[in-house]
Parts: structure tokens; C-alpha cells; sequence
């Protein structure tokens, strides 16, 4: 009876020890599994260029013609703005022009033919009346030589035929400016007085195209701020258009990492929110970031100051459903 409980209890021992053994190696198992260090992640973000359109002018906003997340095309009108005082301006500038055309046509054509036969009559009766002095002064000269006028007659004389002289001369004068035009250097004036007044149109015409807003490229509403009716100055942001072309990836790796990372590397990555659809980018821009952005070591020994690159990758195929700001993790 010892001899069987004695042998009994042998098994039993042997069974618990085996269980115990077993117990560590399972125990052991967790723990090498637990204690695994885990896969390196680097974390991006998805970036997209990003375009602020803005007007020249101070203006109200009169209409939206697009809203937040509607796609457009390049050339699409976005938005309309009022400005009055530009549709003044306008009113002015080509009231100015036709003024400075009529003065421009003037000069090019000259007098008029009634202008013209106006002067010729004037200049021919000058001379009549310069014939009548001459005649005149001849016969008074004639007779003070015969000493049968006083001297003074003959200085009246004298006088009136030199003034019908230089009345002829003026009235000469007048008909051939008549006949001849404006001057060069007339002409030459008012074309100038009419270019810079059609400039001056042309510069207001440029203000008020900016009043109707256009994309200048093709590609997704992002933002807008003002809302209807508010006024808005000049160069002030109206809305934002994203390029949805241009994508890329943006990370910031420390030094140690940039040696799997240069350009031209080509690797793997994965989107959470696409429901982890894995992607593949190609590395196009490394930068430093600035000695702000450095890791500085704590160890007097052993470590060193390690700098912060950042890099961007471009999608090497195209990926649908892409929003800028969303992760990109990499696993390595």
C-alpha cells in the first residue's frame, strides 16, 4: 500500500512539473511576442496647391456663381462684383476720349471750306483798301513835292497806306494757315491727347473686367469667406481654388532616416482614411527645415545633433478620393 501511494505520488509530481515547464515556455512565448519592438511608422500629410483669388478693386460682392466643393474648369466665371465709382470712372474716361478725338480730327482736316473762303474775302479786302492807300499816298506825295500840301497830309498819308499795307499782310497770313491746316507740331499734340485718353480707357475697361472673377486653373472650390453683399478691398482673398492635379505628400524625417528617403526613392505607403488603400510615391523635393527644427542630443557621448529634412513625394499613379490633410503612414 506505501509502495502505490509512493508511486502515485512520483506521477503526480512528474505531471506538474511538465505542466509548470509548460506554463514558462507559453509564459516565455507571450513574452518574446509582447516585447517585439514594433515596425518603425513615418507619418505625412496629403498637400494639394492652393489658389487665392482675389480682385484689384475695392468692391462689393454681388453674386457667387459657384459654392464650397463644386469643381470648375479653367476660365469659369466665380464671382461678380459692383463697384460704381468704376462705372464712373469709365463714363469719364470716354467722354474724354471722344473729346480728344473730335480735337484730333480737327487738327488732321484743317479749316473748313467756309473758314477757308471766309479768309480769302478778308484778304482780298485788304487789298482793295491797300490800293486805295497806295493811290492815295501817290497823289498826296505828288502834290507835298509841289509844296501845295503841308507836310503833316503827307505823313497821314503815309501812315494809313503802311497800316492798309500790314492789314493785307495779316489777312494773307490768315488764308494760307487756312489753306495749309494745323501745324505739325498741332497735329503731333493731339493725336498725343487722344492716345493717352484712349489709355486711360483701356486702364478703366481693365478695372472693370476685374469686377467678373475667373478661375485660373481647373479644379475644386475650397474656401470662400465673404459672404454676399459684403465689401471687400483690393487684393483681399475671396475664396480658394485647390489644383487637384498637383498633389504630393509631405514628411519630415530626421538625418539619420534621409538615406532611404532621397530623391528619386520610390516606396510604399497606405492611407487610414481610404481604408488603408495602399499607394505608391516617388520622392521629388528635400529641404532642410532650419537649425529650428533640429534634434539636439542629450548624451555628452555617443549621439549627435541630428537636423530635421523635410520631403515630398508625388503619387506615382493617380488615387481617387484623395482630401488634402489626410495621413499617409509608412511602415518600415
Amino acid at each position: 500500500m506505501n509502495i502505490m501511494n509512493k508511486s502515485e505520488k512520483d506521477v503526480n509530481m512528474l505531471i506538474a512539473f511538465v505542466v509548470l515547464l509548460a506554463i514558462v515556455a507559453i509564459v516565455s512565448l507571450i513574452g518574446i511576442f509582447m516585447m517585439k519592438p514594433e515596425k518603425d511608422i513615418i507619418q505625412g500629410e496629403v498637400e494639394f496647391t492652393e489658389l487665392r483669388i482675389s480682385g484689384k478693386i475695392p468692391a462689393r460682392i454681388d453674386k457667387f456663381l459657384v459654392r464650397e466643393g463644386q469643381y470648375v474648369k479653367e476660365g469659369d466665371t466665380l464671382v461678380l462684383l459692383n463697384s460704381p465709382e468704376i462705372e464712373a470712372k469709365l463714363s469719364q474716361a470716354r467722354a474724354a476720349e471722344k473729346a480728344a478725338s473730335a480735337v484730333n480730327q480737327k487738327a488732321l482736316r484743317g479749316a473748313s471750306e467756309e473758314q477757308i473762303k471766309a479768309a480769302y474775302e478778308l484778304w482780298q479786302k485788304a487789298q482793295a483798301g491797300l490800293d486805295v492807300a497806295k493811290k492815295s499816298f501817290d497823289r498826296v506825295q505828288a502834290l507835298y513835292e509841289k509844296e501845295v500840301v503841308p507836310a503833316q497830309k503827307r505823313d497821314e498819308a503815309e501812315a494809313n497806306y503802311k497800316a492798309m499795307l500790314a492789314t493785307e499782310q495779316a489777312a494773307k497770313s490768315q488764308y494760307d494757315m487756312a489753306l495749309r491746316g494745323a501745324d505739325q507740331e498741332d497735329k503731333d499734340a493731339a493725336l498725343a491727347q487722344l492716345r493717352r485718353a484712349k489709355g486711360a480707357v483701356a486702364e478703366v475697361r481693365s478695372y472693370v473686367e476685374e469686377t467678373m472673377l475667373t478661375s485660373p486653373i481647373s479644379g475644386k472650390i475650397s474656401e470662400i469667406f465673404p459672404q454676399r453683399g459684403e465689401l471687400v478691398g483690393s487684393g483681399a482673398p475671396i475664396m480658394n481654388v485647390i489644383d487637384t492635379a498637383d498633389v504630393w505628400v509631405t514628411f519630415n524625417l530626421r538625418e539619420k532616416d534621409l538615406s532611404e528617403f532621397s530623391e528619386g526613392t520610390e516606396f510604399k505607403a497606405f492611407v487610414p482614411a481610404l481604408g488603408d488603400k495602399e499607394i505608391s510615391l516617388k520622392v521629388n523635393y528635400v529641404k532642410d527645415m532650419g537649425s529650428f527644427a533640429a534634434w539636439k542630443a542629450t548624451k555628452v557621448t555617443g549621439e549627435f545633433d541630428s537636423k530635421t529634412f523635410e520631403i515630398r513625394a508625388v503619387p506615382t499613379e493617380k488615387i481617387e478620393g484623395l482630401v488634402s490633410g489626410m495621413s499617409v503612414i509608412v511602415k518600415r
